[in-house]
């Protein structure tokens, strides 16, 4: 298995049975952010994320529409799934999807092995399922209806009513597994966090496991059972594996050796199927299970989880087109503690990109780079011996690096930016106590002007390493008016301080530009 300079990556497969929201854009910028950081720290590193296109609820709906399954998910990718990634710039370094033959195959080949092992036989099962879910529900998992469905048992998630489903399907004896999972979150904290995930999948667990049904046969819009083709794969049994087929199992051992096994970002709503269900069936196979399964919170929308069926749903466009991808990216990153639910209101946004993006950072780099370009025609001054103040920028530079990346490998994004922003304010309070404006004025205090601008392009240069991974764009664009050498997505994020630039600036627009629109 990997070697441990590797960091496998993944989000949630999504189904395509409608568009996505900011809540789906929100779980891709999460990943993004950590595989970009990881690779700018030398890692091999590799970000899958992709589409889930089977199930019965994708099967109501592209009938609903007239259109058969597979037209209807090659329609959403293209005109909405793959958009997206471009929308928030995502740098992904695939994308699969659980119609590709890739899946399909080793999908079944899996499938046969669990068989041939003795983990899958032949039962029936009766039980209330959610198609919005894909998933039984047990009685704790339902709620008396309100509205059209009061009278009617509906899904806590979803607020649709359950069906009573009857079915001879194939089981997964996933109950035989209870004791090796409570032993491997024992053995492994870290393994299922943030810590309130962890203790819920251990109370869930703790209570026992039941075997877990592993097919269907009252439709046929599904990866067939290899040995029974009368019935298509449970749709969760089969989205999980998109992990590892595209980490090359069962065709490709090397790549697989190399890549697995994966960090999961998902929302905390799948995430007894990511840290219960998935570890099981691996170690049902004698594989490695994943290294980490992270549940983050909701987005919450009027105090309402994001929801396109309760209009909720705000499309990630309708942000990116006023505030634009960085704004998107860096917001949601840094205004909600990673693990947590948050609140999204487009006051916050507008607030957090005044004066954080626009007045802190933005302003900075503009203030530093015209005082480079006014007082030393735009050549970067070497700079004279070092005051305790200067002393004291450099060492803030070093220790915001290396708190950040430890927040990093604690996937504490909001942690990570926090640290960053520390030297953001630094530096805007160094200019204004140094003034380098006065200094201009008196020819007696020329090394000391140019040991100042030297001290705070040195600092705008780290804090553009640092930002690279949450704002690509703003930091290429910064990057290039310093000078940086080379992509700045290639400078070593975990010794930002040390960065390399040219020997002269230049000229640079206001990175996040005054927007007078109204929004919301």
């Amino acid at each position: 298995m990997s070697d441990g300079n590797s960091f496998y990556i993944t989000t949630p497969i999504f189904y395509v049975n409608d568009v996505p929201h900011i809540g789906h854009a929100y779980t891709e910028v999460a990943a993004d952010v950590l595989a970009r950081w990881h690779r700018q720290r030398g890692e091999d590193t590799w970000l899958l994320t992709g589409t889930d296109e089977h199930g019965q609820k994708i099967l109501r709906t592209a009938t609903a529409n007239g259109v058969t399954p597979k037209q209807w998910a090659d329609r959403l990718v293209e005109t909405a799934w793959k958009p997206l990634l471009k929308t928030v710039d995502i740098r992904n370094d695939d994308f699969i999807r659980t119609t590709d033959e890739r899946h399909e195959v080793n999908a079944q080949k899996f499938l046969q092995h669990l068989f041939d092992a003795g983990h899958i036989y032949t039962g029936e099962y009766e039980g209330f399922y959610c198609v919005g879910c894909e998933e039984y529900k047990q009685p704790g998992d339902l709620v008396d209806g309100t509205g059209e469905y009061t009278g009617q048992q509906v899904c806590a998630i979803h607020s649709i009513p359950v069906e009573l489903l009857h079915e001879k399907n194939y089981f997964f004896r996933m109950s035989t597994f209870t004791d090796q999972l409570l032993a491997l979150y024992e053995a492994n904290p870290t393994f299922i966090q943030p810590e309130s995930a962890r203790n819920e999948v251990i109370s869930f667990v703790k209570q026992g496991l039941s075997d877990l049904s592993i097919s269907r046969s009252s439709f046929d819009w599904g990866i067939k059972v290899p040995w029974d083709d009368s019935h298509v794969v449970y749709v969760w049994f089969d989205a999980l594996l998109n992990y590892i087929t595209a980490a090359g199992y069962g065709q490709d051992d090397a790549k697989f050796s190399r890549l697995w096994p994966a960090t999961h970002i998902v929302g905390k709503d799948i995430l007894r199927f990511h840290a219960v269900i998935w570890p099981a069936m691996l170690l049902a196979a004698g594989l490695p299970v994943p290294t980490q399964v992270f549940g983050h919170g909701w987005l919450l929308v009027g105090g309402e989880k994001m929801s396109k069926s309760k209009l909720t749903g705000i499309a990630p466009n309708q942000i990116t087109d006023v505030f634009g991808s960085d704004t998107f990216r860096y917001y949601f990153m840094r205004a909600i503690s990673f693990g947590q639910d948050g609140s999204f209101s487009w006051e916050d946004l507008s607030a957090r990109y005044q004066s954080e993006l626009a007045n802190g950072f933005g302003n900075l780099a503009s203030r530093v780079i015209a005082m480079v370009v006014r007082y030393c025609d735009g050549e970067i001054p070497a700079g004279g011996e070092p005051t305790d103040a200067d002393a004291a920028i450099h060492a803030t530079a070093i220790r915001v690096t290396q708190t950040a990346n430890e927040a990093i490998d604690r996937l504490a994004l909001h942690d990570a930016l926090a640290a960053v922003w520390e030297l953001v304010d630094e530096l805007n309070g160094y200019i204004t106590l140094q003034e380098p404006w006065a200094l201009a004025k008196n020819p007696d205090d020329r090394e000391r002007l140019e040991t100042v601008l030297h001290t705070v392009v040195r600092g705008l240069g780290t804090l553009a390493v640092l930002l690279s991974p949450v704002t690509p764009q703003a930091t290429a664009t910064l990057w290039s008016a310093l000078g940086g050498a080379g992509d700045v997505q290639d400078a070593r994020i975990d010794r930002a301080w040390e960065w390399t630039g040219g020997t002269h600036v230049s000229p640079l627009a206001a990175l996040f530009p005054r927007i007078e629109a109204a929004v919301g």
